[in-house]
């Protein structure tokens, strides 16, 4: 099971979550309450342990902001939360040679989402070979992610089932109360979790977050 743990926005977080077992380590530049910089997660990931994953999660669809934030910060991946672009895609396998993770983003719609839509969204991704995961995660019309709403994991399962080969990485509205019912719902490759884990915005609570990566790791193993 792989393990993201995401919106870091301090060094004592992101060295916890690494320390507890993540493999990978979330930075948002999009906008959101846990929004950070290139430049602080630059003072971060020298001192994070070199086969830690550091993603950087995008809305914008701009590759040169996100190609300068991924040289700053130091990322080896990147997620891209906007809309699908193979255009884009494109320009990211190209610039970094194919050594750079790109995880795309699927929404789904909390309350207004029909599996017809989500289906012909989780199609689109399968022609795209550069494409190393999908992440889906929950949509609210307040927020595009960290909303702490789970989606409807069972209207959602039969879609996500014809994802395969293509890794699943399940996010939205996941909390340690909840993470081994999803995990025996979807059987995804790999969980994100951010506001989940947290004591307030921006803050991790240590032992959410122990609990989080333990059960994770206990559902693997079962």
């Amino acid at each position: 099971m792989w393990i993201k743990i995401c919106a870091n926005t301090n060094l004592h977080d992101a060295q916890l979550a690494a320390t507890l077992g993540a493999d990978a380590l979330g930075f948002v530049f999009a906008p959101s309450p846990r929004q950070i910089t290139p430049w602080q997660v630059a003072e971060i990931t020298p001192h994070l342990p070199h086969n830690i994953e550091k993603i950087g999660v995008f809305s914008t669809q701009d590759i040169t902001e996100i190609t300068a934030a991924v040289h700053t910060a130091g990322l080896t991946g990147v997620q891209l939360h906007s809309s699908y672009s193979p255009q884009l895609i494109a320009a990211l396998t190209h610039h970094f040679a194919g050594r750079l993770r790109l995880i795309q983003t699927a929404h789904w719609n909390v309350g207004t989402q029909t599996t017809a839509d989500f289906a012909a969204t989780i199609q689109s991704f399968q022609h795209s070979p550069h494409i190393a995961s999908v992440l889906v995660d929950s949509r609210t019309p307040s927020a595009s992610g960290g909303t702490g709403t789970p989606f409807d994991w069972h209207a959602a399962r039969q879609v996500l089932a014809t994802l395969a080969p293509k890794p699943l990485i399940l996010a939205g509205g996941l909390k340690p109360q909840n993470l081994a019912t999803a995990i025996r719902e979807l059987n995804p490759w790999g969980v994100d979790v951010a506001s989940g884990v947290e004591a307030h915005p921006g803050t991790k609570d240590p032992i959410k977050l122990a609990e989080f990566i333990t059960i994770a790791r206990q559902s693997q193993a079962s």
